[in-house]
């Protein structure tokens, strides 16, 4: 399955795109979808390890599924004060 993936802050600058895809396996855990963000993103990588994924508006943990047409968005930590 293809997989939506939208971006906000660093993650967009990174790539230079509001929203990226990657194609997954059916039964995709969120696990998976970072290795193939990592994998397709390289610059992406690093940030990847400290951001959350949200998966249709909820904060997801790394074994959770993706479902097919899932909104999917990452977002990297914040910072300032």
């Amino acid at each position: 399955m293809q997989c939506r993936v939208k971006l906000f802050a660093r993650a967009r600058d990174l790539t230079g795109a509001d929203e990226v895809s990657v194609a997954l396996p059916d039964a995709a855990t969120v696990a998976d979808l970072r290795r193939a963000l990592a994998s397709a993103y390289p610059a992406l990588a690093g940030l990847l390890k400290r951001s959350a994924l949200a998966v249709n508006n909820e904060f997801a943990d790394e074994t959770l599924k993706v479902p097919p047409a899932a909104e999917v968005a990452l977002l990297p930590p914040v910072s300032g004060g």
